[in-house]
């Protein structure tokens, strides 16, 4: 297997399960727990450095773990005290424990290489060169072989707790009125986000692993509402951000995992501008529909109480509006056969516009 598709192969299965959790994640309004684990599970690191003596990728893996769930528990914890908001509770949490293992580091470990950039932040370009050696046995990428098993499991406890993550995730009310526990089924999805961040860290680094966990789940976000469709497009996106971005990167000569990200973020920034349903055109073309449809509405309602014949003048006058807003109500319901429009400047309702601002009327009259 070549190089350049060991590290694209790596990339794809760290977008996979990446993609699915922070789709849960981003529903949650907890997109940054891969960013606040990633500094969270430096004292893991350390305290399993001290038990083990040894800066082995296991043991290190398991003491970030370990790390990273408690991550979630105190995150959950502290959020359940009412006093605090959830990101506020990340944020105190994340910077505590990041903290404590600065503090470790610098008075245990000080003669010791012991860092996150050393153990934890991997890159993505060494993905080949790092083999999984059993018994003296080359088994290939030794990223290939975590991220095979992540992404394994993620897609495995996606298919098989669908339903409970949904229900838990939109309504946590009615999953605990059926008798689930959504408290149960949170801390089963961070524990999940925590052995899928600290596995990918481990194998392309922390840019790769935070920009696929929130930016292809917010992209899918904009362009759907249903999360099956939610998870897949995600998942196509991270994919895609992940191929595209190592050949992007071998063409400028830049860093891969910073092209990845920035092909994510571009893509992103297409949909926030041009999604159908939540894109910022469509949104500013929905406000300026609705506020012709006002204007047209205040209109009529104006002209129907000055007896469906007025001059232009005397709708000024009692609109308060200036000229150009009031020309370009008028073309409006012109074009839309609400009235007609005389050459001395006599406006006048017609059938069609009598109906609607009748219906206008009322519809005033039931929201007082």
């Amino acid at each position: 297997m070549s190089a350049d598709l060991i590290i694209v192969l790596t990339a794809v299965l760290v977008a996979i399960p990446c993609a699915l959790l922070g789709t849960l994640l981003v529903l949650r309004q907890m997109s940054m727990m891969g960013d606040a684990i990633s500094h969270a599970v430096l004292p893991g690191i350390v305290i399993a450095f001290f038990i083990s003596e040894s800066l082995g990728a296991l043991t290190s893996l398991i003491g970030a773990g370990v790390f990273g769930l408690l991550t979630a528990v105190l995150v959950e914890a502290l959020r359940n005290t009412g006093r605090v908001k959830e990101d506020s509770s990340i944020g105190i949490v994340f910077t505590a424990l990041f903290a404590l293992g600065v503090f470790l580091v610098s008075k245990f470990a000080r003669e010791v290489h012991l860092d996150l950039n050393h153990v934890l932040y991997g890159e993505i370009a060494f993905a080949p060169l790092n083999a999984l050696i059993v018994g003296g046995v080359d088994l290939g990428p030794r990223s290939l072989w975590a991220m095979g098993l992540v992404t394994t499991l993620t897609v495995g406890m996606i298919l098989l707790l669908y339903k409970e993550l949904k229900i838990a995730t939109f309504d946590p009310g009615l999953a605990a009125a059926v008798g689930l526990s959504p408290v149960l089924v949170h801390y089963l999805l961070m524990g999940a986000v925590s052995v899928a961040t600290v596995g990918a860290f481990d194998s392309v680094g922390a840019i790769v692993v935070v920009a696929f966990l929130i930016v292809p789940p917010a992209t899918a976000y904009l362009l759907t509402e249903h999360l099956s469709r939610m998870m897949a497009l995600a998942v196509l996106l991270g994919a895609g951000s992940a191929v595209a971005g190592y050949y992007l990167a071998a063409v400028l000569d830049v860093a891969i995992a910073g092209m990845m990200a920035v092909v994510a973020g571009g893509i992103f920034m297409l949909a926030l501008l041009f999604s159908p349903s939540r894109g910022l055109i469509a949104t500013l073309r929905r406000q300026r529909r609705n506020r012709r449809s006002f204007a047209r509405g205040l209109l009529l309602a104006k002209l129907a109480g000055l007896g469906d014949r007025t001059t232009e003048e005397e709708l000024a006058n009692h609109l308060g509006w200036a000229g150009d807003d009031l020309s370009k109500a008028l073309r409006g319901a012109s074009r839309a056969g609400l009235i007609s429009r005389s050459g001395v400047g006599v406006v006048v309702l017609t059938k069609e516009g009598q109906a609607t601002a009748h219906r206008v009327a009322e519809s005033n009259a039931a929201a007082r």
